[in-house]
Formats: structure tokens, C-alpha cells, sequence
């Protein structure tokens, strides 16, 4: 009745709906009730952390976001409230393995043999190249990730794919990380191209193009690398939620994990 004031008299809708013009009068003059303020409340906040995360964020991520600025809330009511105002988040398609492996080139072995995650930062690091088209033609892309904390930790992205690529990447990664053991694996290429069994390389350019570049025109060259360069360390490393270190940021990840440390040598 409410949203139909500017059409109809009060006098003809409580006449034609059979209720009481004292029964209307005294419900249009009810205070909201605890559960319609709190509902109202948890929206505003859904809505908030869905467009701060580029409108990617599911109820997992977003979960994460209202406990930590201290809202008590339940996964199901997340996801409730996210069909209710009709938000979705975003999941990237499953990858395919492109590679040709050789089975005969027996050099250089696999050193990780599937554990990328050894429970320690700069042990294993993870590295891979993939393409993005422009409308000005390809650029490629060369990441080194930590495979401890996920953070992008190098990086380097131009229009050609020679092997100085991948060494700026290493290089960026090596200035970043400084003081480091004297052994780290370096998880890469055995095929011609894309890693065989390079799952973490894979999922993180499957975020990086679903949840960023695919979502975008990129008229030129320069733009994407801009537009590349920026989203990994402002976006990826330091705001998106990550499932697999229990939904903090990679660069948050890593503060936690040198605090820890840090404790642990106190106390020795």
C-alpha cells in the first residue's frame, strides 16, 4: 500500500484489500523491528564488500570481509542475502593443460614432485608465461609466485617472449625477497610453453583473466601492461581474499607469517 500512495487513495485500498483503515494506520506507524534494521544492515554491508571487490566476491570472500569488521554472521545468511539483491560472484573456468611434455628429456627432474607448499616462505617458488591479447597484438606475461603465501612476488610483462622476460620476473623476485635461503626451487617450464603440472601458475593467470582481463577492452599495449601491472600488486597481493591461506590477502599472509616467526625466535 505504501508503494501504491501516488496512485490510489488510502480510503480505496483498505476498501478493495479488506482491511482496516485503524489496522493500516497503526502498522504504517510501527517502529522496524530488531531483525528488519539488522537485515537492512547486512545488505548495505553485502552490497559494499561485492562492489569493493570488483563485484568478483562469492559469499566465502565476502563472509570473510563482514567478520572481519566484526559482523557475526552465518555463511547461509551471506548467501542468502547475495540471491536476494541478486549478486554473484565470479569463478574462474577450468584450465587446460597445453603442454606437450617429452617424456625422453629426463632434464631438468621435477624438485617439487607436486608439494609446492612446504609450510615456509621463499622455499618453493612457482613460475610460468602467458599471453594477453591487445588490440594491438600480444603481450606476455611472466609471474614468479611464493608457493607458501601465493603473493606474486615477481613479475614482467612486454610484447616479446625472449628469455630476458622470465629474468626481470626472477630479478623482481630476488630485490623483493633480499635476505633468502640458500636453496630455493624454482617450479617452471618442462614443456614448450606453459608448465606440465604447473596447477598454481595456472589458477592464478585463470583468476587474472577471469576476474580482471577478460572483463575489459584493451585497445593498446601499454594500457594492458599498466592495467596488469597495477591489478597484481594492489588487487591480487595486497586486497583479494585467498581460500587457500585462509581468506587473508597474500601481502597479509606474509606479515602474519614473519609476526609468527618472529614470536617463535623470542620465545627460544
Amino acid at each position: 500500500m505504501l508503494a501504491e500512495k501516488t496512485n490510489f487513495t488510502i480510503t480505496r485500498m483498505v476498501r478493495l484489500l479488506d482491511v482496516s483503515r485503524s489496522g493500516y494506520y497503526a502498522w504504517a506507524g510501527r517502529a522496524p523491528s530488531p531483525a528488519s534494521i539488522r537485515r537492512v544492515h547486512i545488505e548495505q554491508k553485502v552490497t559494499f564488500f561485492h562492489g569493493d571487490s570488483d563485484e568478483v566476491y562469492g559469499a566465502p570472500r565476502i563472509l570473510a570481509d563482514l567478520r572481519a569488521d566484526g559482523e557475526v554472521v552465518s555463511r547461509k545468511t551471506v548467501a542468502a542475502t547475495m540471491r536476494r539483491l541478486g549478486l554473484v560472484g565470479i569463478c574462474p573456468k577450468k584450465w587446460k593443460t597445453t603442454t606437450i611434455i617429452d617424456h625422453a628429456d629426463a632434464y631438468p627432474v621435477d624438485a617439487v614432485k607436486r608439494k609446492w607448499d612446504t609450510g615456509a616462505l621463499n622455499q618453493v617458488w612457482v613460475g610460468d608465461i602467458t599471453y594477453l591479447r591487445t588490440w594491438e597484438g600480444w603481450v606476455f606475461l611472466a609471474t614468479v609466485i611464493d608457493a607458501h603465501s601465493r603473493r606474486v612476488i615477481g613479475w614482467a610483462i612486454a610484447d616479446h617472449m625472449r628469455t630476458d622476460l622470465i629474468e626481470d620476473a626472477l630479478t623482481m623476485a630476488m630485490v623483493l625477497r633480499g635476505d633468502r635461503p640458500a636453496t630455493v626451487i624454482f617450479h617452471s617450464d618442462r614443456g614448450t610453453v606453459i608448465c606440465w603440472d604447473n596447477a598454481m601458475a595456472e589458477s592464478f593467470f585463470a583468476t587474472l583473466k577471469t576476474e580482471f582481463y577478460y572483463r575489459r577492452v584493451w585497445p593498446t599495449r601499454a594500457r594492458a601492461i599498466q592495467g596488469v601491472a597495477e591489478w597484481i600488486e594492489d588487487r591480487y597481493n595486497r586486497r583479494r581474499r585467498h581460500s587457500s591461506i585462509g581468506q587473508v590477502t597474500p601481502v597479509d599472509f606474509e606479515m602474519q607469517y614473519s609476526s609468527q616467526a618472529a614470536e617463535i625466535q623470542l620465545a627460544a
